[in-house]
């Protein structure tokens, strides 16, 4: 059923479930929060109580609202209890001790007040800097500091126009390389790299298979693109190959013609589950009913694999296996940015119709010297195995 030969080495994986004690009182303290908000709701409703919340003025009353009423409820009585332990502005490197500007708050979370002092040393729990390359000394820091004398901080253009650097050129090739792929195009943000490029590739009367726990900016961009969404279940191959079956036999909504493309999306880590794609059952589901693949690496590119080349190399499988090989550089990379790697055909077709490449502005020049530099330590042309060690520590 799992299609188990293709591994070339036994894949378990094991999560912890939770207590049913746990999940219970879990539970319970979301129904007593909620009733204890809408009460303190009546009560603001009243003016026995005051809001701070953003709410809509009195002469917009009879007109479409403009905020969700139920994400504004979870804002106002139980986000905000505990709205001081998340968005705390850092004023250091992301490494494993970060610096953290000191707030309070005089209002029981609705503002806060900065008090001049930082707190030093706070142990990092929550960062990208898997590698450790995001830092302020050393040979990425060196380099991208020189890049920055000779090319400025900014390209000001598009690639199409005039910001096309032959430093993106240079990038481009070493990670077409990298990924062992013909060609691969590189991009400012790693959200849009997602969002920007799925509508480029499949549109109206095209289908697209997604993984239920797939990121954000892979569900914007297949809700962008026009075509139909099926969702199945996480790394559930039976589920996949059902709605698969279903696909081809009975087609098109209502006309019953074949779909023009059938689109699996899929991530190498689900970094909120820790789970690892499996990717070799996937790629067999492709192959027997002749669809195309779409892989995000975001989290695994740099950190998973002997030579940190991400899921692909972990199970052994071939790159030419992947039509559209998808990362970020904001991760093992400690940059910013993201890149497409597949056939030449593809990158020349996203050159053209590819949002991001079409309106969006190039990558930093200091940006890209720091992926370069990175990479070629991953890749140990830098003359030393730190790039190696590092991924083996991490996978």
């Amino acid at each position: 059923v799992h299609n188990g030969g293709l591994y070339k080495r036994p894949f378990n994986e094991a999560f912890e479930e939770t207590p049913m004690l746990v999940a219970v009182l879990t539970y319970v303290g979301y129904g007593v929060l909620t009733l204890f908000g809408y009460l303190r709701d009546f009560m603001r409703q009243w003016k026995i109580e005051k809001c701070q919340n953003a709410t809509e003025r009195e002469e917009q009353k009879d007109f479409v609202p403009l905020y969700q009423d139920f994400e504004n409820f979870y804002n106002r009585n139980l986000y905000m209890r505990i709205r001081d332990s998340w968005n705390r502005p850092i004023c250091s490197v992301p490494g494993a001790k970060v610096d953290m500007m000191e707030r309070v708050s005089h209002d029981y979370n609705w503002t806060f007040t900065y008090t001049g002092r930082v707190i030093k040393d706070i142990i990092n729990m929550g960062s990208y800097n898997y590698l450790g390359f995001a830092q302020k000394a050393g040979t990425c820091q060196e380099a991208a500091a020189k890049v920055l004398s000779q090319y400025g901080a900014g390209v000001c253009s598009t690639r199409q126009e005039m910001g096309n650097l032959d430093k993106h050129e240079e990038l481009e090739e070493l990670v077409a390389r990298f990924l062992g792929v013909e060609s691969a195009m590189a991009y400012g943000m790693g959200f849009a790299t997602n969002s920007m490029n799925i509508h480029a590739l499949v549109g109206k009367g095209c289908l697209i298979l997604s993984d239920e726990l797939n990121h954000a900016s892979l569900v914007l961009g297949a809700r962008l693109s026009g075509a139909t969404i099926r969702i199945f279940k996480h790394n559930n191959m039976q589920s996949l190959e059902k709605l698969l079956k279903d696909a081809i036999v009975h087609g098109q909504p209502r006309t019953r013609r074949p779909w023009k493309k059938i689109l699996i999306l899929v991530e190498g880590i689900y970094s909120m589950e820790g789970s690892i794609v499996r990717l070799p059952e996937v790629i067999a589901l492709k192959k027997k009913y002749k669809s195309y693949l779409y892989l995000d690496e975001a989290h695994s590119i740099g950190a998973l694999g002997p030579s940190g080349r991400g899921v692909v190399e972990y199970f052994g499988l071939s790159p030419e296996d992947v039509d559209i090989m998808m990362g970020t550089f904001t991760k093992s990379f400690g940059a910013a940015g993201g890149y497409i790697g597949g056939k030449k055909e593809l990158i020349d077709y996203l050159r053209t119709y590819s949002h991001s490449a079409v309106y969006a502005t190039s990558l930093s020049p200091p940006v890209v010297e720091q992926i370069i530099t990175s990479m070629k330590c991953i890749m140990g042309e830098d003359g030393t195995n730190v790039g190696e060690s590092n991924s083996k520590h991490v996978e």
